[in-house]
């Protein structure tokens, strides 16, 4: 199967389980969303800081947030987090210098000769006041990981090799974070040119691994993911066949109904 661009999100999915990156970016069968509150709560969040950035006060911020409110569904228990985000924002917003961008939407290329390109979107880059850039990405989840989780993070890993190759800068002089406005905590760390080398060896391989398989190949992977898997009411390993390929046929008439 033939694809030339990946992201950290498609590799992840393929390391986890390969039937669910079969199902997502082959097949392209709508995922069902589990905890959706959480998840439009975190978009929500992203998309206030991305039209806010420029915002220098409680009311300014508080305005933009309100505007943006009809286009997500959430509970109103989410209304004292979204509060505590605006006005922590502020505060960490106040000390970064020049944004470079918002939703930074990028694809390298890394190798011509195979044709592998490796693409992302990064919530934020900011340049320096003495050089460098900073690469932020903000979390709205519970779980905050630590500088050690950072530093082994293959996201942000991709994240850091995308400004060094469109910025021409040195990878020394790249700092990315995790900023979690619930807390205003703040982890930032650097990478080795090691660490970005395995990176990219881990993206070929999984491009070259994908290239290989047929699509009755994708097998289902058991991990500690499952119970959040929105794909999981037509997976072999937790239903029979027969429910599978109902679920299946469902869907695949839903895809040919879309204009």
């Amino acid at each position: 199967m033939f694809i030339n661009t990946i992201s950290e999100s498609k590799a992840k999915t393929f390391r986890e389980c390969q039937l669910k990156y079969r199902y997502k970016y082959v097949d392209r069968f709508k995922e069902e969303a589990k905890n959706k509150d959480a998840l439009h709560f975190g978009s929500y969040i992203h998309k206030i800081f991305e039209d806010g950035y420029k915002a220098t006060d409680v009311a300014a911020l508080t305005t933009i947030a309100e505007n943006l409110k009809k286009d997500y569904s959430f509970s109103k228990s989410y209304n004292p987090k979204i509060k505590t985000c605006i006005e922590n924002f502020l505060r960490f917003n106040a000390s970064l210098a020049e944004t470079v961008s918002t939703e930074f939407v990028y694809e390298v290329v890394y190798d011509e000769k195979y044709d592998i390109k490796l693409n992302g979107i990064i919530d934020r880059v900011i340049k320096g006041k003495e050089g460098g850039y900073l690469v932020i990405d903000y979390k709205t989840s519970k779980r905050e990981l630590s500088e050690l989780d950072l530093y082994q993070d293959k996201q942000m890993q991709g994240y850091a090799y995308a400004v060094h190759k469109k910025m021409k800068v040195p990878l020394s002089e790249i700092v990315v974070a995790h900023y979690y406005p619930l807390t205003n905590n703040f982890v930032t760390v650097k990478y080795s040119p090691a660490q970005i080398k395995n990176y990219l060896n881990d993206k070929v391989e999984a491009v070259w691994k994908i290239r290989k398989m047929k699509k009755e190949e994708f097998k289902a992977m058991q991990n500690q993911f499952c119970n959040w898997c929105g794909y999981k009411p037509m997976c072999p390993e937790f239903n029979s066949g027969r429910i599978c390929e109902e679920r299946i046929t469902k869907l695949k008439a839903a895809k040919s109904r879309k204009p």
